[in-house]
């Protein structure tokens, strides 16, 4: 633009062109800076009264280390609820959660000190995260009893291994690091609104199908007189991932003289007959259970080797609790057999330490 020179009324002269603005912009940006951090720190207010809110009324969800309320909450319950020098720790996804009694385990083993290290909706390679953790935290366990079913070994190539940060974690779970930094570390506004809203309920077991009620040891009672449809249906194919993590798993139980058991749940005999009629699907689990576990643990088949009516299930792979206080009996037989000697033909001998 050309160079104007305007002259005033008392002879000065006033340039005006492209730069006779220049300090317009400045102003704007100033305003503009100013109501952004304005309204950040507005919504940052907003967001820390709300957690406020919600915890004062009981509606807080804990912090969403892996965005899974179920998970999550598992994680608060450790933390609030320390146990104490554990020497039996149970892993698996919802099935080890909710079907050991560890009442029933101490009355049966008095020796035993049991901690549930289940979380639900694991699949193998998730649970074996999450048993090293626990090994590395708690260093008293000389045992661990791994519960799932065939669906927990199909599929873990589609899921990441790590369920949660472990930096993150521990000092929230085993050091009393304030809950409040990581609301901001794991930001998930959606996911929070939408668990305040049921949180309350699951902790108090008021929700039938989803409770988030823990009894001393981290079990799961799930108490219900329903029966629910089978809800799992035709399973994935065998996933050698989740084989491999279960090896791995077991080496290092043997490396450091502590023992592993795992445990085939029971199954609905509707699912059985509709899904794997032939029994191919469950006899190669079995093989490849074995051939995974080599000389280093033991392996108990409770569907095969333990039965109980049907009405003991709520779907295909869940046991109502009073079942489930039946199968933890059974278990604590098993465990008391390995800790004797050689168990079953094929079975391998293992050394369960109290």
């Amino acid at each position: 633009m050309p160079h104007i020179a305007e002259v005033s009324m008392d002879g000065s002269t006033a340039e005006q062109g492209a730069g006779s603005t220049a300090s317009a912009p400045g102003r704007v940006n100033s305003r503009y800076l100013l109501s952004l951090f304005a309204g950040l720190f507005g919504a940052l207010t907003l967001f820390c009264l709300s957690l406020l809110g919600l915890d004062r009324t009981g509606n807080l969800p804990p912090p969403a280390f892996s965005n899974n309320l179920c998970v999550d909450e598992k994680l608060n319950f450790l933390r609030n609820n320390p146990i104490r020098s554990p020497n039996l720790l149970i892993i698996g996804s919802s099935v080890a959660w909710r079907h050991v009694d560890g009442n029933v385990l101490t009355k049966a083993l008095p020796e035993t000190r049991p901690m549930n290290g289940a979380f639900c909706g694991l699949f193998a390679n998730q649970s074996v995260y999450v048993g090293h953790w626990l090994l590395d935290r708690e260093p008293s366990i000389r045992s661990v009893v791994m519960i799932a079913d065939p669906q927990d070994f199909a599929g873990c190539w589609k899921v990441p291994t790590a369920v949660f940060n472990r930096a993150h974690v521990g000092p929230y779970v085993y050091e009393g690091a304030s809950h409040w930094g990581y609301y901001m570390r794991y930001f998930a506004p959606k996911s929070l609104a939408r668990n305040a809203l049921t949180v309350k309920a699951q902790r108090a077991g008021q929700i039938e199908w989803d409770p988030l009620v823990f009894n001393r040891f981290g079990d799961g009672p799930l108490i219900t007189r329903n029966t629910r449809h089978l809800m799992y249906g035709r399973p994935d194919a065998l996933d050698d991932n989740c084989f491999d993590a279960l090896r791995e798993m077991s080496a290092r139980l043997q490396r450091e003289d502590r023992s592993l058991m795992v445990v085939s749940t029971p199954l609905h005999p509707q699912w059985k007959e509709q899904y794997d009629p032939d029994g191919t699907f469950l006899a190669d689990f079995d093989k490849r259970i074995a051939a995974a576990l080599g000389a280093t643990g033991t392996y108990w088949n409770a569907d095969k080797d333990w039965s109980t009516p049907v009405n003991s299930f709520v779907d295909a792979v869940h046991l109502r609790w009073s079942a489930a206080q039946t199968f933890t009996e059974a278990l604590a037989e098993q465990i008391r057999r390995a800790e004797a000697g050689p168990v079953a033909p094929a079975m391998l001998k293992t050394a369960f330490s109290p």
